[in-house]
């Protein structure tokens, strides 16, 4: 191995070390090791309890695509002794360009075999795929937005929108919500959901629901006939996406003003939305008519080096007096 890539191997076992009692101490198995952290080796890569996912981007001084494979299987190499696992358990994953995530991004299936299992965030239990899609089923970033969600949500009405494999929902359930509704147009995930649930004891209820249907047509058909049902609502959509709820194609940095309106309405008196997005130069212009507060730092995971991996917001209602 040359000196570049036992440089590699040598964070990712440092970090590595760090990691595993910093997860230990908060009922974590799963987190990030690398970030792009070092010139010349532009790859993430990611802890799941005794697997890595290694998704390399393309690097500029490949010329061809033999230096580009040549470069993938130093990494992998690299990966392999710095984190002492073998070739079977480590994932590779390509990006040719950064995907939306919640658009051509996870819902991009890949042509290999299910790996399938189940990690742990702050004790509870969620199931991932290592194999089969670009991304996982579980966004680490979001990590401390769930847990501030499952601290504040006791005896509460939850709404998860575009809530992709339902960890807000998890956390949610976790805090003692009062009731719960899932909202996402994708049957597989929606699936998924459901089985995170069932892992952490959760069943489906009257009272706890999980909907498949576009979002943005829920959300306009509920805020106009059921308005301030929620007192806590989960908002981070798709940087595009097809919608019979608009005249055109949603745009997250057009259309975000609608899409804020009708969380706004349906949200109760003193209620809480939180509105996140990864879309890359996002600046929020059409606010709603509630207290805003931007918790973006906050609200990304520590062991993420990428701080404006997403944005984030706290919205609040004001309560009756």
């Amino acid at each position: 191995m040359t000196p570049a890539y036992e440089q590699l191997a040598n964070r990712l076992r440092r970090v590595h070390r760090h990691r595993r009692t910093w997860g230990r101490r908060r009922g974590i198995t799963c987190w990030r090791l690398y970030e792009k952290d070092i010139p010349d080796q532009p790859l993430i890569v990611d802890w799941y309890d005794g697997d890595a996912v290694v998704w390399t981007f393309d690097r500029t001084r490949n010329e061809t695509a033999a230096d580009q494979a040549a470069w993938i299987a130093a990494v992998l190499d690299a990966v392999r002794a710095g984190l002492d696992l073998p070739a079977e358990r480590i994932w590779l994953k390509e990006r040719r360009r950064q995907e939306d995530r919640q658009e051509g991004g996870q819902y991009q299936k890949l042509a290999r075999s299910g790996a399938v299992k189940t990690v742990m965030e702050h004790g509870l239990r969620f199931e991932v795929n290592l194999s089969d899609y670009l991304d996982t089923g579980l966004f680490l970033d979001h990590r401390p937005t769930r847990c501030a969600l499952r601290d504040q949500v006791a005896g509460k009405r939850v709404l998860n929108l575009f809530a992709y494999t339902g960890a807000f929902t998890v956390h949610a359930r976790a805090g003692g919500a009062a009731a719960t509704t899932t909202v996402d147009l994708n049957h597989t995930y929606l699936d998924w959901a459901r089985r995170n649930l069932v892992l952490n004891g959760f069943a489906e209820t009257p009272e706890h629901v999980l909907t498949r249907a576009d979002c943005l047509a829920w959300l306009a058909a509920e805020a106009r006939a059921r308005p301030g049902r929620f007192d806590a609502i989960i908002c981070d959509p798709p940087t595009f996406s097809n919608s019979t709820a608009m005249a055109h194609d949603f745009s997250v940095e057009r259309d975000h003003g609608q899409l804020l309106a009708w969380c706004a309405a349906l949200l109760a008196p003193g209620g809480t939305l939180w509105f996140s997005t990864n879309a890359r130069g996002f600046e929020l212009r059409q606010p709603p008519p509630l207290a805003i507060t931007e918790i973006s730092d906050a609200s990304v995971s520590e062991d993420f080096r990428n701080r404006r991996i997403h944005r984030c917001w706290r919205m609040d209602g004001r309560a009756r007096s």
